[in-house]
């Protein structure tokens, strides 16, 4: 068996998960709401979660990232106004990055891949690392932030590893 095939079943899950708590974000009706002042904007971090998936297919036909470069334009996340725009980015992100998953040798996913700052290197690390850090475990972490935003908002929780108070 290979890496990539141990990793899509976990791709699978979590990108079900997502998607179902992405599907109930009011992003039209309340996409500037926030929960503190330092806390991002309901669209922003629904948009920032729609576009990990992404970051899949970046980081195995890539060998690096520079969010800030020197002679071009910063790195900026695409904005969707509407549920129906962010979960067409979404669904085409996962289609895409599954199917560079699916792709991927196993020596593949064992090149350094970077993440810079104006030329700077932050950090580099195989791409399978990449994946489970990057991409995987910061989707995770932003979807639990989601949820909150949507708790706080009075929209009901889906089930993510097993009933939320709103579903049993």
């Amino acid at each position: 068996m290979s890496i990539s095939e141990t990793l899509l079943p976990e791709l699978d899950h979590e990108m079900a998960t997502t998607r179902r708590v992405l599907e109930r974000v009011p992003v039209a009706d309340k996409s500037d709401w926030q929960p503190h002042e330092k806390s991002m904007t309901l669209n922003r971090l629904a948009n920032h979660v729609a576009e990990l998936p992404g970051w899949l297919t970046m980081t195995l036909t890539s060998e690096s990232l520079d969010l800030a470069p020197v002679d071009g334009p910063k790195y900026a996340s695409p904005t969707h106004a509407t549920n129906e725009a962010l979960l067409a980015a979404f669904d085409g992100h996962v289609a895409e990055g599954r199917a560079a998953l699916v792709a991927a040798a196993d020596e593949d996913l064992f090149v350094p891949w970077a993440l810079q700052m104006g030329g700077q290197e932050l950090f580099k690390i195989p791409r399978v690392a990449v994946l489970r850090t990057w991409v995987f475990n910061h989707i995770i972490h932003h979807r639990g932030q989601l949820t909150v935003y949507l708790r706080e908002l009075g929209v009901p929780v889906p089930s993510i590893y097993g009933p939320s108070a709103d579903e049993s």
